[in-house]
């Protein structure tokens, strides 16, 4: 199927089944305030909160940045508060400060350091999307690296929660980044990722808005689904594939890399969201927890080929030179998940808690 067989809804229909939506009722995924400010990891974090709490510049060293981890706790969180100023920002924090020129500033040093880490880290791969994509349109004999099948197979409801409660940072605000690449594309590419955008936001209807489904999965897990309620929880590799999104979401320059990220999402989603909808019925953790992930099972099957041949195919068509951009987002996409995987699994067989602090028992 492509992006021309899809059957869109007229503004009549949408308008009318916008109207009649029940939802999922006291489910929210955002206050209007934003959430609150969570505590420093070091040098960088401790800048940004103290400026975003007292309206002052933010007071580091030159150096401070270039000493820091760019995979580190301490940039990473510094990297995420900036960036969620261009989302819900946060309680008591004036929305001009999204674009105060010294928080800029200092964000655009931060992402230079975490850019030059992930180039270097795949200074080796792929230049083509042919190269980039072919090993993700093949299920592998061999899943035993894969967190989504171990779930399936081996999981508790509390690993389940664990999870939950990460993949809360983006999954709140799911397809979010991604509509800021839509007036940097033309012709096909924009039509077609327009398409997959306005299923990722239900199609109309705000009962079946993505986000909002993941909050109705938080709720059936017993997780607070809250925006934002997690990060004061959230390790550095989780935070890390979020700061990519917003990397690639916010410079026209690497448009082609958010596309390629984009992609890379939707090429690997329906078989990971089987097996975990698989997980969430073996472990019973309920309806809407079973549901989120069976909705993306068909919906992303077709967005795989639409995104393929429409979007990546359109936007290369229009511009040809920006293949090892689309390239670079899809293997920068697959590297820091494998980090976070790496990271949950590793904690898990130790035992521990795959989150900073573990949940309380529901």
């Amino acid at each position: 199927m492509t992006g021309h067989d899809r059957n869109i809804p007229t503004a009549t229909a949408t308008a009318t089944a916008t109207a009649t939506a029940t939802g999922t009722a006291g489910v929210e995924t955002a206050a209007a305030a934003g959430p609150g400010l969570v505590e420093a990891r070091g040098e960088l974090s401790r800048a940004v909160t103290r400026a975003l709490r007292s309206d002052a510049a933010p007071a580091c060293t030159p150096g401070a940045v270039l000493r820091a981890d760019p995979w580190g706790e301490d940039l990473q969180l510094a990297l995420y508060l900036l960036y969620e100023l261009h989302y819900a920002g946060f309680d008591g924090v004036h929305d001009e400060r999204e674009w105060d020129p010294d928080l800029l500033r200092l964000r655009r040093a931060m992402e230079d350091r975490f850019l030059h880490a992930l180039r270097s880290e795949l200074a080796d791969g792929p230049r083509s999307v042919e190269d980039a994509f072919a090993p993700l349109l093949v299920e592998p004999v061999d899943l035993s690296d894969s967190l989504s099948h171990y779930l399936e197979t081996e999981g508790e409801l509390w690993q389940l929660r664990e999870y939950a409660a990460l993949r809360s940072l983006y999954h709140l605000k799911e397809a979010d980044p991604h509509v800021w690449v839509i007036p940097r594309l033309t012709g096909r590419a924009k039509a077609a990722m327009v398409a997959i955008e306005y299923d990722e936001f239900g199609a109309g209807r705000a009962d079946r808005v993505h986000a909002r489904l993941f909050a109705a999965l938080m709720a059936d897990l017993r997780l607070d689904p809250a925006y934002g309620r997690y990060l004061d929880r959230a390790p550095a590799p989780l935070l890390a594939t979020v700061n990519l999104m917003s990397l690639f979401g916010l410079h026209r320059a690497l448009r082609g890399a958010l596309v390629g990220h984009f992609a890379c999402v939707e090429v690997t989603s329906s078989p990971g969201s089987r097996r975990m909808a698989r997980a969430m019925r073996r472990c019973g953790a309920g309806p809407a927890a079973e549901r989120f992930y069976t909705e993306h099972v068909e919906a992303d099957a077709v967005h795989e080929q639409v995104v393929r041949h429409e979007v990546i195919g359109g936007l290369l068509a229009d511009e040809p030179d920006l293949e090892a951009d689309v390239a670079f987002g899809c293997a920068a996409t697959v590297l820091l998940e494998d980090r976070l995987a790496t990271h949950i699994r590793s904690a898990w067989t130790r035992g521990d808690s795959a989150l900073r602090t573990p949940l309380r028992l529901p």
